[in-house]
């Protein structure tokens, strides 16, 4: 794609535009010369804007201004980017939902011409209108119209065939973007994981280095995992793991696949965890023209399928043969080889035809309804105002609903009918598994389209893990992606898997049968078709996987409690689906995905969803606010006069008539009243946070208090101590006869009243203590000074004075007992007071004649 072709050119701006006067037409709506005006249009699309609306890797290829989106009537810009055809409103550059559409989700689009209607004299002056149509996979019909006398809607239509049949796969937006964020885990891991779950194995984990080496062939009583296939050599649409009897050897499940179309042998798909019974799938059997062919081995292995009953039952389980197919069809698909089993040639078992139509009915069928909704619908694409805009009467005199919107109502669309069909199947099926403790083999002609349906929707019914998102994942990777439904054809993608040079399956075709006549088109004259249409046979399209997310759709329904996910899930799922932003559905089958490497060039849409869901937790729309896992522990097993599908309205209606698309008034009530539980939730634990805080702190401010408590107590009893010890000096030394005064500031008085001369000489000291030593000092002002140490009991001193105590001590007893208990010499463990005084300053006192009398020494 080069860049001149990207830088096409949208209009001549220079043109005169007439002023239209017509009547009765989209012209009373549009000022087309306002338009253009404010939204010149551009010689080139070299120069973008900057839109904020962009995804990752989405870049512009051609724009168009003063476009008008004809369903609303509102004017705006029309984008085509690599992804998809965006229309912004005109002014706030907002993105109008149903203009905008991603390319792959196109059904067809063509170019349209319609001559207004009008006044005689200027018949030869109005000019047609230029109308762009774009019809949508996803039930919408959108038309835009165009300026005239400007080229703009060649410009979009052709970069419309530019980027929806791109000249090589990896043109594809999926493989521009890359895995981004959303990396895809290898697929055929998950697909062993859920084999292994199968058979009881869940406890094993699959791994690369495991597929790699073949490694993964566990077993059980019964059934075993085979990797005959594991080249695809066998049958290329089938997965590389199979699920087959314990019993059948891997040659003759070679030999069986043979006798039966494309190579699709019968293999398990479910299997009962009590009674042994199974769900298997296969396609249509070669019997030959004459209806007489048939396979020992084929037989043999469909027998395998029928274990013997367990418990109080005796003898081998009957089996079903689901045949999906009208018997006409089944009868017809002999000319070509086909056909399907004679009971006489299977053992205990039973044929059963479900009637379901093929692929090129449910194409027709949905086809008519989009066209039905479009015509009675709030938001009709031919530009007028239909009975229901006008508050009138639709559909049996009340306003659409989808809940009174019955088959019969809904013209000749005949899709609920089909949808009904397929549900009703299902359900006979589970039934048979749950209630008759049966296996049944299902299969229609290729056993990819109406057998995966089947398949897939009795799992559903049978086992609640596939109600969950992990369980909803796993069965659709299984009995979709691995066992090979061509999505690439039947949802229209674009080719990925074959050369480049092979036409896409996007049609381009006229839509004169599309459009019901309505007043207005019939007073504007006709549309000009602008492409042939595709032949019946060659158009492989067909909306198989939608219809069967339409009836899960119906049994969420039923159900409300037993599904996790919710309906709005299901769109969104479906809507990735359609737009191949990811690469999870490309390709027609997982060898094809394999060899383009898919998962490794491509995001991951399942990847996409759960970090959508991580965003808001529980209360995301995708969950089921009324899931209940233990209301509905076992299997759901609808009645038949329940099986009446309504039309699904999220996804029906949302474009034709939005305001019946909401979901309803109580499930809206019960949203709101989760978001404001989960608002008070977490208002509730952020306060619980803040109150673990506060007692935290408090807690440590208890500690600190206890700790200064214990400081405080300490001190006190020190201080105390203190107490007591001076009380004990001041009576040691009131005992050597001086008194003395402790003040209150620190200051010590002794009087001395033994002086001999009458003097009294009274001094004034302060103390100090120093804690390193443990020794308390007196500075005496006068040259009187007086020292009072305390020693240890284990200190033996040689110095006489250190015993004065015992000698002096007026309160010792005779027997040597200390009258004086409380003393603080007492209290110190015999720690003596010694007194030294400086026998210059106190001479004349003659305290060392009177109390140290050396004469009584020395005798």
């Amino acid at each position: 794609m080069s860049a001149s072709r990207r830088s096409t050119s949208l209009s001549d701006s220079s043109a005169e535009i007439e002023r239209m006067e017509s009547t009765g037409s989209w012209d009373d709506a549009l000022d087309w010369f306002k338009l253009e005006v404010q939204h010149p249009a551009s010689r080139s699309v070299s120069h973008h804007a900057n839109y904020k609306c962009l995804l990752e890797a989405e870049r512009v290829v051609v724009e168009g201004y003063g476009v008008v989106l004809i369903n609303t009537d509102e004017a705006g810009t029309l984008i085509v980017t690599n992804f998809r055809l965006i229309f912004l409103s005109e002014g706030t550059e907002n993105i109008i939902a149903l203009g905008t559409i991603p390319l792959a989700t196109i059904e067809k689009f063509s170019k349209m011409v319609v001559k207004s209607q009008s006044a005689p004299r200027q018949s030869e002056k109005t000019p047609s209108q230029r109308l762009l149509q774009v019809i949508g996979r996803d039930m919408r019909i959108i038309v835009f119209g165009f300026r005239p006398k400007t080229k703009q809607r060649r410009a979009i239509y052709d970069g419309l065939l530019r980027c929806t049949k791109p000249s090589r796969p990896w043109d594809l937006y999926a493989f521009n973007c890359g895995p981004s964020k959303f990396t895809n885990a290898n697929p055929k891991v998950r697909l062993l994981n859920e084999c292994f779950r199968l058979l009881g194995k869940g406890f094993c984990s699959a791994s690369i280095d495991m597929i790699d080496k073949g490694s993964y062939t566990l077993s059980n009583e019964l059934w075993r995992i085979s990797n005959v296939n594991s080249d695809y050599i066998m049958s290329p649409s089938y997965p590389f793991a199979l699920i087959v009897p314990k019993s059948i050897s891997d040659e003759e499940v070679v030999h069986a696949s043979s006798f039966r179309s494309k190579g699709r042998l019968p293999v398990v798909s479910w299997c009962h965890p009590g009674t042994g019974a199974v769900l298997a799938r296969s396609s249509q059997p070669l019997v030959g023209l004459m209806m007489n062919m048939r396979s020992n081995t084929d037989e043999k292995l469909v027998a395998a399928l029928c274990s013997q009953l367990g418990g109080d039952k005796k003898g081998r389980r009957k089996l079903y043969i689901a045949d999906a197919r009208p018997r006409k069809n089944a009868l017809a698909n002999v000319a070509m080889g086909g056909g399907s089993e004679s009971p006489s040639h299977y053992f205990q078992s039973e044929v059963v035809f479900f009637g379901i139509d093929n692929i090129h009915a449910m194409r027709e069928s949905l086809s008519r309804l989009r066209d039905y909704l479009d015509t009675h619908g709030s938001t009709s694409s031919d530009g007028t105002l239909s009975l229901l805009r006008h508050g009138g009467w639709t559909w049996g005199g009340g306003n659409l609903s989808s809940m009174s919107a019955s088959v019969a109502t809904l013209g000749d669309s005949g899709w609920l009918i089909h949808v009904q069909s397929v549900l009703a199947g299902s359900a006979w099926i589970a039934a048979r598994v749950a209630l008759e403790s049966a296996s049944v083999l299902v299969h229609c002609s290729d056993g990819w389209d109406r057998t995966s349906q089947l398949i897939s929707l009795a799992n559903l019914l049978l086992d609640p893990y596939y109600r969950t998102f992990t369980g909803f994942q796993a069965l659709i990777e299984k009995d979709w992606l691995a066992f090979g439904h061509p999505f690439e054809e039947r949802m229209g993608m674009p080719t990925v898997s074959g050369c480049s040079d092979k036409p896409l399956d996007l049609s381009r075709q006229s839509s004169v049968g599309s459009f019901p006549s309505s007043p207005m088109r019939q007073s504007s004259g006709s549309f000009a078709p602008q492409a042939p249409s595709s032949s019946h046979a060659q158009n492989q399209y067909s909306p198989i996987f939608l219809q069967w997310i339409d009836c899960v759709s119906q049994l969420l329904r039923m159900y409300p409690f037993a599904f996790e996910f919710s309906s709005a899930f299901l769109v969104d799922l479906l809507d990735c689906v359609l737009s191949c932003r990811f690469g999870n559905f490309f390709c027609n089958s997982e060898k094809e995905r394999q060899l383009v490497g898919v998962s490794e060039s491509c995001g991951c849409l399942w990847a996409y969803l759960a970090d959508l869901r991580s965003s808001e937790g529980r209360s995301h729309v995708h969950y089921n606010l009324f899931y209940s896992p233990l209301k509905h522990k076992g299997p759901l097993l609808p009645p038949a006069a329940a099986l009446a599908p309504t039309l699904w309205p999220q996804f029906h209606l949302r474009w034709a008539c939005p305001s019946e698309a909401q979901a309803g008034e109580l499930e809206a009530q019960c949203r709101n009243m989760s978001l404001k539980f989960s608002e008070l939730q977490k208002a509730k634990e952020g306060a619980e946070k803040k109150a673990k805080e506060t007692t935290n702190a408090m807690e440590s401010l208890s500690a600190e208090l206890q700790n200064e408590k214990r400081l405080s107590s300490s001190a006190m009893a020190l201080a105390k101590r203190a107490s007591k010890e001076s009380a004990a000096i001041k009576r040691a030394i009131q005992s050597l006869g001086c008194k003395v005064h402790f003040a209150g500031g620190g200051d010590t008085t002794v009087d001395i009243e033994t002086n001999p001369m009458g003097i009294t000489q009274e001094s004034v000291f302060s103390h100090s203590k120093r804690e390193s030593d443990g020794i308390v000092q007196h500075q005496y002002n006068s040259d009187l000074s007086i020292s009072i140490s305390a020693v240890a009991d284990d200190v033996v001193s040689n110095n006489p004075l250190d015993r004065v105590c015992g000698a002096i001590c007026p309160s010792r007893a005779r027997d040597g007992g200390c009258r004086w208990p409380e003393a603080g010499c007492a209290q110190l463990c015999s720690q003596f007071i010694g007194v030294k005084a400086n026998y210059d300053a106190i001479d004349s006192l003659s305290i060392y004649e009177t109390y140290f009398d050396t004469r009584e020494e020395g005798k």
